[in-house]
């Protein structure tokens, strides 16, 4: 934008001293005005040449086209799955920080800045960003945060490889982001072939369940800890699950009276946050429809806790090692 003023200044300045120098006679001034003309031609054209090398077209979720940096510098990433920025080896200079509190993402970043929830516009033009990744389909919000710098959308909803492919795009990480899922895919192989060698079946499913304050009860299906349980080589989950995932649906919230058809082989259990909701789900596991669950009477009941059972690439690499000693009890 600013070179297109400068070209447009150029161009009015010319045309001030073509007409004083009129009076110079007719030969002079098509010298000038050809001089002036290759001037602004060859400006134009390393413009151009430069804006070509240093931004390119991108398509979003939302389907808006922007103007980002081939190589961003400075990433605000508002979403739930720094992460995986983070196993890319882009740390961004501002997130939702009270979303990564109690994460194993905390230790990592220290001194990133809070943009808040929702993102505080104001506090992201202070940090003069090259690129914003927004985790959200809000027209009205992005219209706003736009503003500030070159703005994306981004589905966390996304299996891990579209995320993960789609930043490496982003961020021009394509082959560090091949490079993380082949090495990714290599271990979580090797972990449920370690598994079904110590007593997990192929082919057992696995339901995930949490509760939030108010005693309401949750279903996971397409976010957080299930991405992972069901990835290839993983668990199943049961068809009212795999229904709800192919709509896209992250979570659903069920009566205590329908839990069990929603129980599987192996049962998770997120640990809230809140202590009245801690307070929920201990109250829930004493009664007597959680313990006529078939999974509950076998002992197949294990508990993460909600903020490090997450669907990031960072925290999936904690869960390859942290799954194995919870199912085996090591």
């Amino acid at each position: 934008m600013y070179r297109n003023i400068k070209t447009v200044t150029l161009l009015s300045t010319f045309a001030l001293m073509g007409a004083l120098l009129l009076g110079c006679g007719k030969n002079s001034t098509m010298e000038s005005n050809t001089a002036n003309s290759a001037s602004v031609t060859s400006e134009t054209s390393v413009a151009t040449e430069e804006a070509a090398d240093t931004t390119r077209t991108f398509t979003d979720w939302t389907k808006h086209e922007v103007q980002i940096p081939v190589t961003p510098q400075r990433v605000i990433y508002h979403g739930e799955t720094t992460g995986d920025l983070l196993a890319l080896g882009v740390k961004p200079i501002g997130i939702m920080k009270d979303a990564i509190v109690g994460t194993v993402l905390e230790d990592q970043l220290p001194d990133v800045e809070d943009i808040g929830f929702p993102l505080n516009v104001e506090k992201a033009m202070t940090l003069k960003p090259d690129l914003i990744i927004f985790s959200n389909d809000d027209a009205e919000q992005y219209g706003a945060i736009s503003k500030v710098a070159p703005t994306v959308t981004f589905n966390t909803f996304d299996q891990l490889d579209v995320r993960m492919r789609t930043l490496g795009d982003l961020l021009n990480k394509k082959q560090e982001a091949e490079d993380w899922l082949t090495a990714h895919a290599i271990k979580m192989t090797s972990m449920w072939e370690d598994l079904h060698a110590n007593g997990i079946k192929e082919g057992e499913t696995a339901s995930v369940f949490t509760l939030y304050p108010g005693n309401r009860l949750f279903i996971m299906a397409g976010a957080g800890l299930p991405q992972f349980l069901y990835e290839e080589g993983g668990f199943k989950p049961l068809p009212n699950v795999k229904k709800l995932i192919d709509e896209q649906t992250g979570f659903l919230e069920i009566s205590a009276e329908v839990l069990p058809q929603y129980a599987a082989d192996r049962i998770f259990i997120l640990n809230p946050v809140d202590p009245v909701a801690q307070e929920d789900t201990n109250t829930l596991m004493n009664s007597a429809i959680w313990k006529g669950i078939p999974a509950v009477k076998d002992g197949h009941v294990y508990n993460f806790d909600i903020l490090k059972a997450s669907s990031d690439a960072t925290s999936r690499e904690w869960m390859i090692t942290e799954l194995p000693k919870v199912l085996l009890k090591k």
